[in-house]
């Protein structure tokens, strides 16, 4: 099985305050990987760092290929438009737009026009549960509502990598659940990647293979490392 993400020796400090040590992760096309660790281990810096949100102070990044952290702020932008989606734990959906709107925004924000975008975001709604729910605003959806449709806007493009940062953190467990079931069946369909950031073990459960962050180290938690290598 082929890479698509891979880390190499990555350091990274904000200030005099070292996040990331050293850490080397590898992660296959279409698998789903969760990264763990406790609080302030650096398992979010080290997300983005694979994202191109940050770029490492050293070691290499490289994702299909490509030498992401050293690509220009352009081009790594680009990368996260076209290529990649993303779940955060408190949704992030904008107050202003509908639910219907948000999950279409990354097809809008790609160029697509507005009918066609809107068109494919509404079949999300049967997906996900969410009928009913298109034209509402996110002060008028639940918890979990909204971060449904937050998932729909992280994979409505068919994004290679979906990148979630505890995206059950601000849901009850059976709601937390249930999106887990919805994430990890919706891209598989897809056959998206999905890296899965998150301190709870029944979420990283769903996971193909689990990593640990300790002290801005990678270390595996179980299973075994892709063995394929990346073309340079």
């Amino acid at each position: 099985m082929s890479l698509i993400i891979e880390a190499r020796g990555i350091v990274r400090s904000f200030g005099q305050t070292p996040a990331l040590r050293g850490a080397t992760v590898e992660v296959a096309k279409g698998e789903i990987l969760a990264v763990m660790g406790p609080s302030g281990s650096g398992k979010s810096t080290l997300l983005h760092c694979l994202a191109g949100i940050l770029t490492p102070d050293e070691g290499e990044v490289w994702f299909d290929g490509k030498r992401l952290d050293a690509l220009r702020e352009s081009e790594r932008s680009a990368l996260r438009r076209d290529r990649f989606g993303f779940v955060f734990q408190f949704g992030q959906l904008v107050p202003e737009l509908t639910a219907e709107e948000n999950v279409a925004l990354p097809l809008l924000l790609s160029g697509t026009r507005r009918a066609p975008a809107l068109r494919e975001a509404r079949t999300w709604f049967a997906r996900l549960g969410l009928d009913g729910l298109e034209g509402r605003r996110s002060g008028e959806l639940s918890g979990g509502q909204a971060q449904r449709v937050a998932l729909a806007r992280g994979l409505v493009a068919g994004p290679d990598v979906l990148f979630a940062d505890e995206p059950t953190g601000s849901l009850d467990s059976v709601t937390g659940e249930h999106v887990m079931n919805l994430l990890t069946a919706s891209a598989r369909e897809q056959g998206t990647t999905v890296i899965l950031v998150t301190h709870e073990a029944r979420v990283a459960a769903y996971a193909d293979r689990e990593v640990i962050v300790r002290d801005g180290k990678v270390s595996t938690l179980t299973g075994v490392a892709p063995a394929a290598g990346l073309t340079q």
